[in-house]
């Protein structure tokens, strides 16, 4: 039996795996609208445009002319109406302004209550990211194990696979905790 030789590659695909995962986790973060107007949270909504769920944001051109205000004009006249109606059935809680070419999206000031139901979707999302990463480790480690019950791995390499797992894990879960610190600061500033 050979023996594995443990390397900063030998860890590559699991740091990968949670590079993605806080990768995901901003993702979402730009999708919770704050009190600003935020192209991003339009990026989850899709409308029926001959046929097939097409993003708005690749249907129309998107632009913020002001602070709280997202400016929407469709290329195809003729999908101003499926636009309205999938920002209104989508959770933005945004009722467009339709002036026939166009629509307006004006973001109201968030209220405090409101606020904190978005840091609370904030520390949501951070904490399933957290589980994610956990079970990257998880999985790195079990694979690892593997290994060592085929003697393809030496006790003393496996303790040194679980502290840098250990050690990127700690990373990536401090990572997460200060993209959701930033985005509940970025919730709650008034």
């Amino acid at each position: 039996m050979s023996q594995i030789v443990l390397n900063k590659e030998s860890y590559l695909p699991y740091e990968d795996h949670m590079k993605k995962t806080l990768h995901v986790l901003t993702e979402e973060f730009n999708t919770i609208r704050a009190g600003r107007a935020n192209p991003k949270v339009l990026d989850r909504i899709a409308i029926d445009y001959y046929g097939v769920q097409t993003p708005i944001n690749q249907v129309a051109n998107i632009q913020v002319p002001e602070p709280r205000m997202i400016s929407i004009t469709p290329w195809d006249p003729t999908s101003l109406k499926a636009i309205e109606k999938a920002i209104q059935a989508s959770d933005l809680g945004i009722n467009p302004n339709n002036d026939g070419k166009s629509l307006r999206l004006v973001f109201p000031p968030l209220t405090e209550e409101r606020r904190k139901e978005l840091v609370k979707q904030v520390n949501k999302y951070a904490e399933e990211a957290k589980v994610a990463i956990r079970n990257i480790r998880r999985d790195g480690i079990d694979k690892f194990r593997h290994h060592l019950k085929n003697k393809e791995l030496t006790e003393d390499g496996m303790a040194e696979v679980e502290t840098n797992l250990q050690k990127l894990t700690d990373k990536y879960i401090g990572e997460i905790d200060k993209a959701a610190a930033a985005k509940d600061k970025d919730l709650m500033e008034v």
